[in-house]
């Protein structure tokens, strides 16, 4: 009796006396958002609130004694966002919990519209419309579809950029000039009006590196010269050549269906459809989503997007890729030069842009029509996680994480992105736009993705040449998993997987890691002037990366160009490369992935 009894004692312990630090299982607190719902109900599943901003200050108070997730519900249906919808640390998780503003009804249901339908069209000449509209904008939609500015030369097609024109030297001492652009004769009609117009250029003469979209000041017919508002990033000829160029947002250009010219000066737009005039709609944000609290000490934290689709957003005026030269930027810094590499102020935005958060994720995400980059994060941000999220037809960047300067503080790492197709990028900044760029950040892991349809890069790390061994934050990042397909498409000098200025000082102990990397063909249009397309380069140092498991289509130069400075084990470029040991069913994106994948 005393043995069944002793056995009973520690069986009943077994069972009913939890483990230390055990908790009891946590419910989350649920709400629910519904298009039809109203923000003066409880937000319950019988009476939603109507708005996710509504949503958000009614948590401000009911999370202060957080004990486990929060969880918004939000309905399936179209949520029109006419002005973008922010969080601050005021919004975070408590206590370690998140909260989660999920698509109830399942991945991409619940819609963000960064648009609004434009109306009130007359038909004015042929199968062109008109109608006056009551805000600026700068891409315009037709039922889930970018149309394009009015150009000359008309584009190819809709996945082209080309063809062009191209600037030429009017007289030796013009050569470094960076905002007279000067044509051939019979290249312009001097009967075009250019009161609206823009020029879109490949800067640098025969540089294939970045656009420029700035807006013509004035034309000088008989000189054939135009005088643009700004400067461009570089010159328009050096000593191959001139610049690639179009021109674009004239009504003189409006010449076929898809095409729109906006006359600024009257608030007027004309189109003509490829469709229904009834299905455009022009966007109303820059930004859907602000995550951004007050400081680096004062975080957005513990917060969690999940299965939202996020449409539309506005592109700029006018754009340029940094500041022409270093300095620019009008504030002291160690290393000046990295002004030249980081978005200028106006441009720091995305359709979703964090700053200042820590513990954000963002997952089955669904964002499209972008006007510039999709998912931005800029300075403070550590562990913040993209995955299992479709981006597609974006303006610049997929995802684009910004540190802060070199030597001055590791600012942003510790991101996961992962499970993410991304296709259709930089439609409107083609030069160096990539499907993720990594500026001055390390620590991130960028897995079991693709990337697809590129003018220029599909995945980018990169910091200066200039920058010291430890002033720069670019260590410790692994890429595995990745299939790249369609880079390269408009530009040279580059490699479809592409770093800059990381690790310039021997010994170059390996830092960063490569692996298990399918890159397709990396063919660039014909009239693209620059040195040869790559698979991989490893541009201005790029040194202590291992490589492993690495296969490179056709290219125009090497599929592999670098110093001697990485590890390199098992990749296409060398003798005795063994595809048996690529794990092809693993490359791209899994099984989880929640979308079907794009034709």
């Amino acid at each position: 009796m005393k043995v069944i009894g002793a056995a009973a004692v520690v069986l009943a312990a077994l069972v009913v006396t939890p483990s230390a630090g055990a908790q009891a299982p946590c419910k989350p607190i649920e709400f629910y958002v519904a298009p039809d719902g109203t923000d003066g109900g409880p937000g319950n599943a019988q009476r939603p609130w109507q708005t996710i901003e509504h949503a958000r200050d009614q948590l401000r108070a009911k999370k202060r004694q957080q004990s486990c997730d929060i969880v918004v519900n939000v309905k399936a249906g179209d949520y029109h966002v006419d002005e973008t919808i922010e969080f601050t640390e005021a919004d975070s998780g408590e206590h370690g919990h998140k909260i989660i503003y999920r698509s109830a009804d399942g991945p991409g249901k619940a819609r963000l519209l960064g648009a609004r339908p434009v109306t009130g069209w007359e038909k004015v000449k042929g199968e062109i419309y008109k109608t006056k509209v009551d805000r600026t904008f700068y891409t315009l939609f037709e039922d889930g579809r970018r149309a394009t500015t009015a150009r000359y030369p008309n584009r190819r097609s809709d996945d082209e950029w080309a063809p062009y024109l191209t600037s030429v030297l009017k007289e030796p001492e013009k050569e470094a000039v960076q905002q007279w652009l000067y044509s051939n004769p019979g290249d312009w009609d001097k009967s075009w009006n250019f009161d609206n117009a823009q020029a879109v250029v490949w800067s640098g003469g025969s540089w294939s590196w970045f656009t420029d979209t700035v807006p013509i000041q004035n034309p000088s017919w008989d000189d054939n010269q135009i005088t643009l508002e700004h400067w461009t990033r570089y010159a328009m000829v050096n000593s191959r050549g001139g610049s690639r160029y179009f021109l674009q947002n004239s009504l003189d250009f409006l010449d076929q269906p898809g095409e729109y010219f906006f006359d600024f000066d009257k608030q007027e737009v004309y189109y003509w459809p490829r469709g229904s005039i009834d299905k455009v709609v022009a966007p109303t944000v820059r930004t859907i989503l602000s995550l951004k609290g007050s400081s680096p000490d004062k975080r957005v934290r513990n917060l969690a997007f999940d299965g939202l689709a996020l449409q539309y957003s506005d592109f700029v005026s006018w754009y340029r890729n940094g500041w022409i030269s270093a300095g620019d930027a009008g504030e002291p810094h160690k290393y000046p030069e990295y002004d030249r590499q980081i978005e200028m102020p106006r441009n720091r935005f995305g359709t979703v842009t964090l700053t200042n958060t820590r513990d954000v994720d963002l997952t089955r995400l669904r964002i499209s029509d972008t006007g510039f980059t999709a998912v931005y994060l800029l300075f403070a941000n550590e562990r913040v996680r993209v995955s299992d999220s479709l981006l597609e037809n974006i303006g610049a960047d997929g995802i684009k994480v910004e540190g802060g300067y070199p030597g001055e503080g590791d600012l942003t790492g510790h991101h996961t992105f992962t499970n993410n197709y991304i296709h259709h990028i930089g439609e409107l900044v083609p030069g160096d736009a990539a499907g993720v760029e990594l500026m001055n950040t390390g620590n991130n892991e960028i897995s079991h993705s693709v990337v697809r349809h590129s003018a220029r890069y599909g995945i980018s790390l990169e910091v200066r040449p200039e920058v010291k061994d430890g002033d720069g934050y670019a260590h410790g990042n692994e890429f595995s998993y990745l299939r790249i397909e369609e880079a390269g498409l408009d530009s040279g000098d580059m490699g479809a997987f592409y770093t800059y200025g990381v690790d310039n000082a021997e010994p170059h102990p390996i830092s960063n890691r490569v692996s298990q990397v399918v890159i397709g063909d990396v063919i660039p249009d014909a009239s693209m002037p620059d040195s040869g397309t790559r698979g991989v380069h490893m541009d201005a140092g790029g040194c202590g990366f291992a490589f492993a498991n690495i296969e490179v289509g056709e290219v125009t130069d090497d599929k592999y160009q670098s110093y001697q400075c990485n590890e390199v084990t098992n990749a296409n470029w060398q003798d005795g490369f063994d595809a048996s040991k690529m794990e092809y069913d693993k490359i791209g994106v899994t099984s989880a992935f929640p979308y079907p994948i794009p034709g």
